[in-house]
């Protein structure tokens, strides 16, 4: 599971079937100062974010197929909830 901020929406004209009905949107990773940030993905929404929220990931292809019932889905990541706040110390 990661933190990330939505930066926009994915539109294709002909996906996977696994992707069909399922809003796709592009993720930043979030990190602490100073660590190196890896590049942007791209996320099946699970819960209405939108962009500029802070959101939840489960970047893990088994995780992410068991979140959509999907037994033998090609999904790696997937939007699993909407941060309201964080704090960090």
């Amino acid at each position: 599971m990661i933190l990330g901020k939505v930066t926009g929406t994915v539109v294709t004209t002909i996906s996977h079937p696994n992707f069909d009905h399922r809003r796709l949107l592009t993720v930043q990773p979030l990190v602490f100062d100073g660590e190196s940030a890896t590049g942007d993905f791209i996320a099946v929404d699970n819960t209405h974010a939108g962009v500029g929220d802070t959101v939840l990931v489960n970047r893990e292809g088994n995780g992410a197929r068991a979140t959509l019932n999907l037994e033998d889905g090609c999904i790696i990541s997937v939007i699993v909830g909407i941060v309201d706040s964080l704090y960090v110390e």
